[in-house]
């Protein structure tokens, strides 16, 4: 609420409850000159006398007493919202909106969301999966996470975690039986790509660097990219946190280990505001602490 009006209301009920425009100055630690200013304004702006000032005692007059009622009212609620927003500052409470790549619904999110949860009666989280920026705005999304700083001024980005990247195939492919030394021997094979990831430039013994050849596949999804990768329709450049339980269970082996590849990097993005909510700051935290274990 405007606090120009909420400071006049005061004012004005200060009045009204002392009857006297010295005492309210001495209750609102203003002088009386300030005080007759604040009232004499009010009644301009709605075009009614509200206080009678023909004896030392003042009164209300008729719109007077009607203000005051509406005036008690609005000021409980500026007070109830306040009291809402400081909490939403201090603590974790309302409703937590994130948007992530539809590769952390695989369970990377599962085990800081249940903390977020536990951490508060008064918290709830709407999750949205989806590739890229583009549904920040329109989701009203509180927190996006993502592969790469965001590039808008109205939005700030920080670091949450790095993770390595690594080639990998299914094991009945053709290039998981072979004995590959080095990654020309992958150029005849069919590579997959993320389209939201940089290049893929791999680096070898005494910092020997190979650009791989152009994608004959790329995809717009994590999860899909895996999921070809385990069908076996190529090679591709997939994140170690996002297919380890794939190669525990022998479903994908990685290929040229020897080499490695860019880090692949998690960015949380939020609003660039003065101060960021609790329930984001706890989430933010929750999540730095999570990734940074695995």
């Amino acid at each position: 609420m405007n606090a120009k009006l909420v400071k006049a209301l005061n004012v004005f009920m200060s009045v009204a409850d002392t009857g006297s425009l010295s005492q309210a100055a001495k209750a609102m630690h203003m002088t009386v000159s300030a005080i007759s200013q604040q009232l004499r304004k009010l009644e301009d702006d709605i075009g009614q006398q509200l206080v009678n000032r023909n004896s030392r005692h003042l009164s209300l007059t008729e719109a007077g007493r009607i203000y005051y009622r509406t005036s008690e009212s609005v000021l409980e609620m500026a007070r109830q919202g306040q009291q809402e927003i400081d909490a939403l500052i201090h603590s974790p409470s309302g409703e937590l909106k994130i948007l992530a790549p539809e590769g952390f619904g695989g369970g990377l999110l599962s085990k800081p969301l249940q903390q977020l949860l536990q951490s508060s009666q008064r918290i709830s989280v709407t999750v949205t999966l989806g590739e890229g920026y583009e549904d920040i705005v329109s989701t009203g999304a509180d927190l996006a996470l993502g592969l790469a700083p965001i590039e808008n001024d109205g939005f700030k980005s920080c670091l949450l975690a790095t993770w390595p990247q690594m080639l990998c195939v299914a094991p009945s492919h053709p290039l998981a039986q072979q004995q590959i030394a080095h990654p020309e021997a992958l150029v005849k094979e069919n590579f997959m790509v993320y389209e939201h990831l940089p290049s893929h430039e791999l680096t070898g013994v005494n910092n020997a660097t190979y650009l791989l050849s152009r994608p004959k596949l790329s995809v717009n999804s994590m999860q899909a990219l895996i999921q070809f990768t385990v069908d076996g329709l190529g090679y591709a450049v997939l994140p170690q946190m996002e297919v380890q339980h794939y190669l525990d269970k022998g479903e994908l082996v990685q290929i040229l280990p020897e080499w490695t590849l860019p880090d692949y990097r998690v960015f949380a993005v939020v609003a660039d505001r003065i101060t960021i909510p609790a329930k984001t700051r706890e989430a933010i935290t929750l999540l730095e602490s999570y990734f940074a274990s695995l």
